[in-house]
């Protein structure tokens, strides 16, 4: 029979291998627990460095934001600026327009006044002109009655400078009298009273001068009152 010793010593012996594995399994879970706590330390700053690049991703986006509300602004800003010069310029066009309009007007105006000036002034002086016609027509008639031996008296003579200066004046407005005794006949001019036969002249021909006709620039102030070859 053994001995309470001997089995103590046994069980001593039989206990030391166990002892050194469970060591060796203790060391072994250590080792591996400091393996992953390296490995996780390792992993860390990765960590932070893909952070830091997130926060410098966040940093340019931001600064991307602000270069795109200040470009919108900027652009807005054109906008507004090429609008007021479209504005500006539509303003001045058209007051330019106007004033053109307003030129056109008062040129037309100005014509229009000038014209009925000139028709009142010829038709005034046409008025005066026909009041004086019938003194030219009895000047006229007096001094075809005057006899041949008293047309060299100072009475004829005078009437004659007087007759001569009152014709000076009229041509001198460019009054004039019509031509009639041998023209063809034109109703614009001459005032046919009567048809006479005529071996001087042919058919449609003035041939007597009943009452003198003028004109006054380019108007009639008097028809010529006339005779007609048949």
């Amino acid at each position: 029979m053994r001995s309470v010793a001997d089995e103590k010593d046994k069980i001593q012996e039989d206990g030391q291998p166990a002892e050194e594995a469970a060591g060796n399994t203790a060391g072994g879970t250590a080792q591996a627990e400091q393996a992953d706590g390296g490995a996780a330390r390792e992993e860390a700053p990765e960590t932070t460095a893909g952070d830091e690049a997130g926060g410098a991703g966040e940093e340019a986006d931001g600064a991307s934001e602000e270069e795109a509300k200040e470009t919108k602004k900027e652009k807005k800003k054109k906008d507004r600026g090429d609008k007021k010069q479209d504005a500006l310029k539509q303003k001045i066009d058209e007051l330019e327009d106007r004033v053109k309009r307003q030129m056109a007007e008062f040129e037309n105006f100005r014509k229009r006044t000038e014209k009925e000036k000139t028709m009142m002034f010829e038709t005034g002086a046409k008025s005066v002109i026909e009041k004086i016609l019938p003194v030219v027509d009895n000047f006229e008639r007096g001094l075809a009655t005057v006899p041949e031996e008293e047309k060299g008296g100072a009475f004829v003579q005078g009437m004659e400078m007087t007759y001569k200066q009152l014709m000076t004046e009229l041509e001198s407005i460019q009054v004039k009298p019509i031509p009639a005794v041998g023209e063809e006949f034109n109703p614009d001019f001459h005032n046919a009273v009567m048809q006479v036969a005529s071996e001087e002249y042919e058919s449609g021909v003035v041939a007597q001068e009943l009452q003198k006709g003028y004109t006054y620039r380019d108007s009639v102030v008097r028809h010529s009152m006339v005779a007609v070859v048949e």
